[in-house]
This record gives structure tokens, sequence and C-alpha cells, in this order.
């Protein structure tokens, strides 16, 4: 009764049916079946799609001071460095002061040190 029911219904289909995943029972139906489809090898493809993603080595050598990070404080440095130009400025100015008025306090005690020393050195040749 199932055959026949089938087999009626497939007289009424204007396509051919095709069993795929459908394993039949019936003769007619078992020559409709579609045979399993073997996979296609992939493994060309694979191969081509790895070559294609590996990176072609750009720099051939690295220059490792270019590389090397930079020190956490460089930004304080710069911003400070003008800063400490007025104050180096101001510190030779101030030493530059400070001995001179050591030497206007000390300019007997300087000329006799000085006339000494001479003395010492015509005495010793």
């Amino acid at each position: 009764m199932l055959v026949d029911f089938l087999a009626l219904f497939l007289s009424l289909l204007p396509r051919e049916l095709k069993l795929r995943n459908y394993v039949p029972e019936d003769r007619e139906l078992k020559e409709r079946q579609v045979p399993n489809a073997k996979p296609a090898s992939v493994d060309e493809k694979v191969k081509d799609q790895l070559e294609a993603g590996k990176p072609e080595p750009i720099i051939e050598e690295v220059d490792l001071v270019n590389l090397a990070p930079r020190k956490p404080d460089w930004d304080l440095k710069r911003d400070v460095a003008k800063k400490l130009e007025k104050l180096e400025k101001r510190t030779q100015r101030a030493i530059a002061e400070l001995i001179r008025e050591k030497l206007k306090g000390n300019e007997d005690d300087l000329a006799s040190a000085v006339g000494a020393v001479k003395q010492e050195d015509y005495d010793s040749e």
C-alpha cells in the first residue's frame, strides 16, 4: 500500500526525485538514489593559502637602537632642560662673583703668594 502510494506520488511529480539522504527499500526508489559524493581534495588549496599567508621579511637587518624603548623620564628631562640652562647660567655668574670677592679681599695675600711661588721656581733652577 505504501509502495503503491509512493509510485503514484512519483508519477504525479513533474521532475525527477533524487534521494540523497533517504535509503529506500523499494527497487524503483533505489534506482533514484544518488550515490554518496566523495569530498574534493583541498590539499592544494590549503597549501596555496598557507603560502600566501606567510609574510615576506621586509627588513633584513634590525637596528636595535631604534627598537630600544625610551627611558620613562625622557619627557621630564625635555621639559626641564630650558630651566636647567637658566640655572646653569646663574650658577656660573654666582661662582664668578664669589671668586672675584675672594680675590678682592685677598689681593695682598695673593700677590705675596704668587711672588713666593716665583721665587721658589727661580731658586730651584
